[in-house]
């Protein structure tokens, strides 16, 4: 039990004169409170461990939602055993503890009742009290254990989480438990040792067991260690975690942030397993392909798995590719684009005709030569390509390869479990408008147009579903460097469809207000150009001006017809563009030398 584990903590004093001191549910949080104060090096010099503001919020917001179960409607005796505690010290002291208590009360709510936070341990105790075991009696705990064969994970928890987080919190109490043992005989307090030395003997993993039990439920380390070992498997039953960091790197070079999502898949299909036996098939071929004898690809399939998933899981070409890996040109604008995929496979990879390789790289001017040149990476990638096809999980068909559904599936998981956002159709559809919106322009713009269309569609594309999401064109990342790519948007959208009343109302928003003219005129209905702010109408401008690629000659052309046709010239035209969006302006017209003095770059 760990009052015996840890000695000194002074619970009973604590207790005494306590109302609260028959009282059970404040008992064992005022143990597990005063337990893990203690052995966070809180001062025990007046018989009680001293809770301070940071000890506080590591107690309520970490330690707590990592090793402690607290059954629901027994959350509040934890704060308020820190509140009794911030009571016992009089002046400045106290107050500043109960400031704590009160700002963090509702982080500390949240954090254990998050799933993401739940250990073997925690979630085995839920389940357990669930069916009514006595979480004090070991025996009990064991019979209930043995009834819980196939029991469920929580919704949206998979395995390699909870293992995840149980192999940190073991690490993070075994690692509390030798410093605090440390710290007192390097410096023996006055109230006593937090461990004896006869307790530590037994070692520090027995100490945490006990603390673990004490807890969470009585006798479930040595259970789920033992007999229910596989209720709780340990990490060598994941070997596709190995794939998982992998992806991540991934991810990180592209964005160097898990939290920026990567695109839903359209379609995502369980296979005759489980997701993580898909993963585990997937890691094995990678773990093949990384053998001699498939270079120089075979090193490549965690990149090749990414980037055809962060392309929407659309196709993508071997021979592009290739061209891509033998550092030949292909135009950036063809990069993201999907290619058709053919009814069958035609036997051995063949590179594409001369033509339709000139279409699929963008490159004009090639030979018979190039595409010679090509022929072999393109075979060997093939290769690699066709290795991870084998497993049902990828599909290579001409030149064209990707995710099947259920590979889609693998890949969305491997993400998920290194914290990658990686949301599936449904999740994506529930965003708000800003948050699809700031998806979406990280994303290939072919991805972009489904998956805003089918956030359109899960509104029934109604006015209301459309003005929310050209409003969020206008304000999402606006003022930053990022603007430009959103109001891009715009363009992917099928304003065909829309409702004219949003068009109409977003006539005199700033910033896509000469967009929403345009589209009402494409369509043949009326529109004022008076509604249009100065702003939008400069934007609409320095958006269409040839920024991208092609001498700068044709850009200074066009600016110099647009700045004719403008009130006041180009001197007046070029305010308006750096008023709008100064950092656009500076990247498109500063090449020209056309930017104002002073202009921040």
């Amino acid at each position: 039990m760990a009052e015996t584990v840890l000695t000194n903590t002074g619970l009973d004093s604590f207790l005494d004169g306590a109302p609260e001191r028959r009282d059970p549910v404040f008992v064992r949080a005022a143990e597990a409170v005063l337990g893990l104060l203690a052995l966070r090096g809180a001062d025990r010099g007046t018989g009680v461990p001293e809770p301070t503001p940071p000890l506080v919020r590591q107690l309520l917001v970490e330690d707590l939602p990592t090793f402690v179960y607290a059954p629901p409607g027994t959350l509040a005796a934890y704060p308020a055993v820190v509140g009794r505690l911030a009571a016992r010290f009089d002046g400045e002291r106290g107050e500043r503890v109960a400031v704590a208590v009160r700002e963090t009360t509702a982080d500390f709510e949240r954090a254990m009742t998050d799933p993401g936070n739940l250990t073997w341990h925690r979630w085995y105790a839920s389940l357990l009290r669930t069916c009514g075991a006595d979480l004090a009696d070991p025996e009990d705990v064991r019979r209930r254990l043995a009834a819980l064969d196939g029991a469920p994970l929580p919704d949206g928890v998979h395995r390699a989480d909870l293992m995840g987080r149980t192999a940190l919190a073991d690490v993070l109490l075994a690692e509390a438990l030798s410093r605090a043992y440390v710290r007192d005989a390097e410096a023996p307090p006055p109230a006593g040792p937090l461990l004896t030395d006869h307790t530590v003997a037994a070692g520090i993993g027995q100490v945490a067991a006990a603390l673990q039990d004490r807890w969470t439920a009585a006798g479930l380390t040595e259970q789920l260690a033992g007999p229910y070992a596989r209720f709780a498997p340990g990490p060598d039953a994941f070997p596709h975690l190995v794939l998982a960091d992998a992806l991540l790197d991934e991810h990180l070079d592209h964005h160097g942030d898990t939290g920026v999502p990567v695109p839903p898949p359209p379609a995502i299909e369980p296979g005759p397993g489980t997701v993580e036996e898909d993963a585990d098939a997937l890691i094995t071929a990678v773990e093949e392909l990384s053998e001699e004898e498939f270079e120089p690809y075979g090193g490549e399939a965690p990149h090749l798995l990414y980037v055809v998933y962060r392309r929407g899981c659309s196709a993508e070409s071997v021979v592009r590719k290739a061209a891509e890996y033998e550092d030949r040109s292909v135009d950036p604008a063809l990069e993201d684009l999907p290619v058709p995929v053919p009814a069958e496979a035609a036997g051995p990879y063949t590179v594409p005709s001369l033509p339709e390789l000139v279409r699929i790289l963008g490159t004009p001017g090639l030979t018979e030569a190039d595409r010679t040149a090509l022929e072999g990476p393109a075979r060997d990638l093939a290769t690699t390509l066709d290795r991870l096809a084998a497993t049902g999980l990828v599909f290579r068909t001409g030149d064209a390869f990707g995710l099947t559904p259920r590979g889609a599936g693998a890949v969305r998981y491997l993400l998920g479990v290194r914290g990658v956002a990686a949301p599936d159709a449904t999740e994506a559809e529930g965003w708000t408008a800003s948050e699809v919106v700031t998806a979406a322009a990280g994303w290939p713009s072919g991805v972009a147009a489904r998956v805003l269309a089918d956030w359109l569609h899960a509104r029934g594309d109604t006015a209301d579903a459309w003005s929310q999401l050209l409003a969020a064109l206008g304000t999402v990342h606006a003022g930053t460097s990022d603007a430009a790519t959103v109001r891009g948007l715009f363009a992917v959208l099928d304003t065909a469809a829309a409702p004219p009343e949003a068009l109409r109302g977003a006539l005199r928003d700033p910033v896509i207000g000469a967009y929403a003219h345009q589209a009402l005129r494409a369509r043949g209905e009326p529109s004022d150009l008076i509604q249009v702010r100065t702003s939008a109408r400069a934007l609409f401008v320095l958006d269409a001006l040839p920024a991208k690629k092609g001498p700068l000659e044709s850009r200074r052309t066009a600016f110099d017809q647009a700045a004719a046709a403008w009130p006041g010239g180009s001197a007046a035209l070029l305010r308006a563009m750096v008023a709008a969006d100064r950092h656009e302006t500076a990247r498109v017209l500063a090449p020209l030398g056309l930017t104002p003095p002073g202009t921040p770059a």
